[in-house]
Order: C-alpha cells, then sequence, then structure tokens
C-alpha cells in the first residue's frame, strides 16, 4: 500500500512537471509567431516601402518548408495521425523535432490560414515521449503522458479544459494502462491547473503569447432568432458540404504536386492573398476582431465571399503543404457567413442578431464535421456567451446527423463516396 501511494506520488508530481512544460512549450510557441508575425507584416512593408513584400516573403516560406518536406517527412502531423502512428507503434518519434517546430512556425509565421493546434500537439507528443525514453519513471506511462499532454494542449490553446479531454478520448471506453477513469480525470486536471498557471505566470511577466480568439460579449435571443434556426442550419451544412468539397479538391491537388513546388505554389498564393485580399489570411483571431466591429459596413455578397475564400485557403494551405489546423479559420468563415445572413435579414439591426447567427452556423459546420455535439458546444464557448450552450449543442447535434446520414449513402453501392 506505501508503495502504491508512493508511486501515486510520484505520477501526480511528474504531471504537475509535465503539465506546466506543455504551459511554457505552447506559450513560447505563440509568442514567438506573434512576435516574429509583427516584425514581419508590420515593420518591414513600412521600411521597404514594397506592397508586393507579402508574395516574396510567403513564397520563400513555402520553398523552405518544401525542403523540409522533401528530406524529413510531411510534418506537423494532424492530432488523429499522431494518436494513430501511437496506437500501431507504441511510440512517436520525437529526433525530427527541430524540424516539427520549423514545419509548424513558418506557416504561421506567413500567413497560412491555419491554426496552430496541429503543430502542438504533435510537438507535446513527441515531447512525451522523449521524457518516457529518458526519465526511467515515466517509461511505462508513455502512452497516458502523450494523450494527456495532447488534451492540455488543446484545452490551453482553447481556453476550454473540458474540450481538450473530449478531443483526444475519442469517447473511448476502455482504461489506459489498467488506470480507472477518474484517476485519469485527476491527472488530467491536475495537469491542465499547471499549465493554465503556467501561461498565466509567463504571460504576466512578459505579456499574453497572442490576443487570443475574440469573444461576442453578449446575446439577443427573440423568437424570430429562434425561427431563423430553419434558416441558418441549412446554410451551415451547405457551407460544411462546400468545405467537404475544397478539402477534396485541393487534398487531390497536392498528391499530383511534387514536394517543394507544390509548398512553393502554395506559399506564393497565400502572399498574392495578402496582398488581395488580407482578411484570407492567418487563422482569423485578428482579423475576427476587425470584422465584429466593423461587419456593418461590408454588404452581405463581400461577407460571403470571405466566408468562401477562407474556406478554400484554409484547405489549400492544409494540403499543399504549409500545414496547420482548421479550428480557427472555420470559425471565422462561419462567423462570416452569419454576419452576411444577419446584414440580409435583418437589415434594420444586423449587430442584435449577429451573435445567434454566427453561433448557430459555427455548430452546425463544427458539429458536422467534428461529429461531437457536446464537443463543439465546448469548443465554440471559446467566442460564445454560455447562454447560447444549448442552441450550439442542438446546431451540432443536427450538423452531425445529417453529415452521417450523407456519409453513410455516398458508402452505399452506388454512391458517391
Amino acid at each position: 500500500m506505501r508503495e502504491k501511494t508512493g508511486n501515486t506520488v510520484k505520477l501526480i508530481l511528474l504531471m504537475v512537471i509535465m503539465g506546466s512544460f506543455a504551459g511554457v512549450v505552447v506559450w513560447g510557441f505563440l509568442k514567438l509567431v506573434a512576435l516574429c508575425s509583427g516584425c514581419i507584416w508590420n515593420m518591414l512593408p513600412e521600411k521597404t516601402g514594397i506592397f508586393y513584400m507579402p508574395v516574396v516573403f510567403c513564397t520563400a516560406g513555402g520553398l523552405i518548408v518544401g525542403i523540409l518536406h522533401k528530406r524529413f517527412g510531411d510534418y506537423p502531423e494532424e492530432l488523429e495521425k499522431v494518436m494513430k502512428k501511437i496506437e500501431k507503434d507504441k511510440h512517436y518519434d520525437y529526433h525530427p523535432m527541430f524540424v516539427m517546430l520549423l514545419c509548424a512556425f513558418i506557416p504561421l509565421v506567413c500567413g497560412a490560414s491555419v491554426g496552430p493546434e496541429a503543430g502542438l500537439t504533435g510537438i507535446i507528443a513527441a515531447l512525451c515521449y522523449w521524457v518516457g525514453d529518458n526519465v526511467s519513471f515515466a517509461k511505462q506511462n508513455t502512452a497516458l503522458f502523450s494523450e494527456i499532454g495532447e488534451a492540455v494542449t488543446l484545452s490551453q490553446l482553447f481556453r476550454s479544459p473540458l474540450f481538450g479531454i473530449m478531443a483526444v478520448e475519442e469517447e473511448k471506453r476502455e482504461t489506459v494502462l489498467g488506470m480507472s477513469k477518474g484517476n485519469k480525470v485527476l491527472l488530467y486536471s491536475v495537469s491542465t491547473i499547471s499549465a493554465f498557471f503556467a501561461a498565466w505566470l509567463l504571460g504576466t511577466l512578459f505579456g499574453a503569447a497572442m490576443e487570443g480568439f475574440p469573444a461576442f460579449s453578449e446575446v439577443y435571443m427573440e423568437k424570430r432568432d429562434f425561427l431563423f434556426l430553419l434558416v441558418y442550419i441549412p446554410a451551415g451544412l451547405i457551407l460544411y458540404l462546400l468545405f467537404e468539397l475544397c478539402e477534396k479538391l485541393t487534398l487531390t491537388l497536392g498528391q499530383r504536386m511534387p514536394a517543394i513546388i507544390r509548398e512553393t505554389v502554395c506559399g506564393a498564393v497565400i502572399g498574392f492573398a495578402g496582398v488581395v485580399l488580407p482578411l484570407a489570411m492567418f487563422s482569423g483571431e485578428d482579423q475576427m476582431k476587425d470584422l465584429m466591429e466593423t461587419f456593418v459596413s461590408y454588404s452581405p455578397i463581400f461577407l460571403l465571399g470571405i466566408c468562401l475564400v477562407k474556406l478554400f485557403m484554409t484547405t489549400l494551405s492544409i494540403n499543399l503543404g504549409m500545414k496547420g489546423g482548421h479550428f480557427f479559420p472555420l470559425i471565422f468563415s462561419c462567423a462570416c457567413m452569419g454576419f452576411a445572413m444577419t446584414l440580409f435579414f435583418f437589415p434594420e439591426d444586423p449587430v442584435k442578431h449577429a451573435t445567434f447567427a454566427a453561433a448557430a452556423v459555427n455548430g452546425t459546420v463544427l458539429g458536422a464535421q467534428l461529429k461531437k455535439p457536446f464537443a463543439t458546444a465546448l469548443l465554440l464557448l471559446l467566442c460564445f456567451p454560455p447562454r447560447m450552450l444549448f442552441i450550439i449543442f442542438f446546431c451540432a447535434a443536427v450538423g452531425k446527423s445529417v453529415a452521417g446520414l450523407c456519409s453513410k449513402k455516398s458508402e452505399r453501392p452506388g454512391g458517391t463516396g
């Protein structure tokens, strides 16, 4: 009993250390991205006076990423792929750590329409396996550390402690290494608290790593808002189908282009978008803040165009090598759709109805994409008021159901899948 208690204490202490370390890594990575992006996109154009500088810089960034992919492999890897490798190999290779960091860092600094979650989850998983291979006590619990490390990373990025564990768990029923669910939740909670505290401490001392995704401060719910769910949900489903179509088209395009050329072309397209349509760049955090304040000055057609271009740019960035996560850009794109619809249907007072519309469209699209209504609702609490939780959950559940039906239909003989 004494030995078991001692091992439990050691495990908890190790999870505190690893959680804190994950918090430091995430904060440090995002801080570096923010500093470099500020220098490149604000200071460099002012110094040079060259308006097409984004095209030059992004093309060079794509070339570097292409060379790294050609030489070392297709990094960073998405969470799903990381988890499958760990499940299959019972290990995750951490030797190309520097390459992982560069391949996750360059697209973000170059303005690719991606978020940081894909790169950071793979980096944290690799660090966990490095600890497991170099710390004797940790070796037998490496799989657990990796799983919890990825969940903590997602929780910190999306400021939602419950979302991380739900996204990584994949609704699994089995225990890990004979560990009960209760003990696993305890370790996850300890790690998450440690990570959030480490990031908070660093933010207090040196400033926030990034401003974060802006949040809607309030929401108005009238009878006609609920009635317009009959419009918002179908619009979200159409947007989801367009996202899937863009995913297939850009994936096919990326597979037909050789490495280096693929990434270089992608970088050039991103740079050209930066000159012509800056709203289509980056993950959407800063752009979302501006759009929330100024969307009434745009036409619904323009906002719809931004929505569609953003969808395409996100899938293009990911499938042509400037890889990253899709959550932040997708939230931005769905919000554009919501804003466009409120300008069209509520021209007398669009601001009052914008939050509800944006939340409904987001809930539908992400519910269809994630296939997890509750996790979707928790994720979207990042930027929508808690009062919207049930509405988002309902839209996500409908999105999941319809997407599931479409998927089953396409898998039947004679279907399109």
